[in-house]
């Protein structure tokens, strides 16, 4: 089941999808976007705020977000718990 989390502005992500959620500030990093923008394959959520973390996707896309990574995962971690307890809920009902 595909689990969708908000990443700022009205944007969402699959989280199932998601490889790492990254601070932009290193070289490495900022490397990869450029490249991902070259080829077309960034997708730029922060509508124009400063990006403050960087979700690479699976299919090498890379999307940007206003939102710290602290606060990506820990939404991503959220929805997770959420799941296994639903899951937990629904074995012993049975």
């Amino acid at each position: 089941m595909n689990k969708l989390i908000h990443i700022g502005f009205g944007n969402i992500v699959n989280t199932g999808k998601i490889i790492a959620i990254v601070s932009p500030e290193s070289a490495p990093v900022k490397r990869m976007v450029q490249k991902a923008k070259e080829n077309g394959m960034a997708i730029d959520a922060t509508q124009g705020r400063k990006t403050k973390s960087v979700l690479v996707m699976e299919n090498s896309q890379v999307v940007l977000s206003a939102l710290l990574p602290e606060t990506i995962a820990g939404r991503a971690q959220s929805n997770l718990a959420a799941d296994e307890e639903a899951e937990t809920e629904g074995e012993t009902t049975e």
